[in-house]
């Protein structure tokens, strides 16, 4: 019978160094690795989706917060891509076996960059399933819907907010984040995942565009790719029948 562990993880060095709080079900493999989105944490209902479908089928379940977010230390203003794809790549060499990495929204750009770090290694991830994935956000999602007022405090005060439209208050969005996205820009290029890909897209998503996430097609060009549009769905993809996508997709890839 498989159990939870919580774990904390050092990252970092000096000033620089984070706690990051861990959640790491015992099983088999393939084992599952969940990314959350932005200001999003472990304990959301997709994230907990997988950690319960990793219990109903003996599989190893690791997901965890970002620096700045839920039960992790750390500032969220000082948050950025390079930054927790560095706690991203800390917390993935705790897992054991191949891995389906599943990660959402801005989670869904930190999975295809983990995924060309791992293929670099000679370590190809089992499959990566992305949802609503904000490839490069911080260079095309973030500045296309910036108002000028917001421009403004972002070059004045070197951060901007935006109310967010689920109720849980305003999102900040700092120049650091803004600017060292420039060194993860997959755009442009093809993108080698080293497995296979499925992505699952709300056609309503006001957040990431369904043409966006549609995109990514056109640049992963040597590994197979699923895209399933949800007609009426949002970005956060968290009702019932979401859900069951979900699991259907990563069994699929069990």
């Amino acid at each position: 019978m498989s159990f939870t562990q919580s774990l904390r993880l050092a990252v970092g060095t000096g000033p620089d160094q984070r706690d990051i709080a861990v959640e790491q079900r015992t099983g088999g493999a393939p084992g599952l690795f969940w990314l959350s989105g932005f200001r999003s944490v472990m304990s959301g209902i997709k994230a907990v989706t997988l950690d319960t479908l990793g219990a109903e089928h003996g599989l190893q379940v690791t997901r965890f917060d970002y620096s700045g977010h839920g039960l992790s230390g750390g500032s969220f203003d000082e948050g950025t891509v390079s930054r927790w794809l560095e706690e991203a790549e800390a917390v993935f060499a705790t897992t054991s076996g191949p891995q389906i990495v599943c990660g959402s929204s801005m989670g869904g750009w930190l999975a295809l960059l983990l995924a060309q770090r791992q293929l670099a290694k000679g370590a190809p991830l089992k499959g990566l399933v992305l949802i609503a994935p904000a490839t490069d956000a911080t260079a095309t999602l973030i500045p296309e819907r910036m108002t000028k007022k917001q421009a403004r405090d972002l070059e004045r005060q070197g951060w901007f907010e935006r109310e967010s439209r689920y109720g849980d208050g305003p999102y900040r969005y700092t120049q650091a984040l803004v600017e060292d996205g420039t060194k993860h820009l997959l755009f442009g290029k093809v993108i080698e995942t080293g497995c296979p890909v499925h992505i699952l897209q709300g056609a309503k998503d006001p957040d990431v565009p369904h043409a966006h996430a549609a995109k990514l097609l056109t640049h992963i060009l040597h590994d197979p790719v699923t895209f399933t549009l949800i007609p009426d769905g949002d970005h956060r993809l968290s009702r019932e029948e979401d859900l069951e996508r979900l699991r259907a997709a990563v069994l699929a890839m069990v």
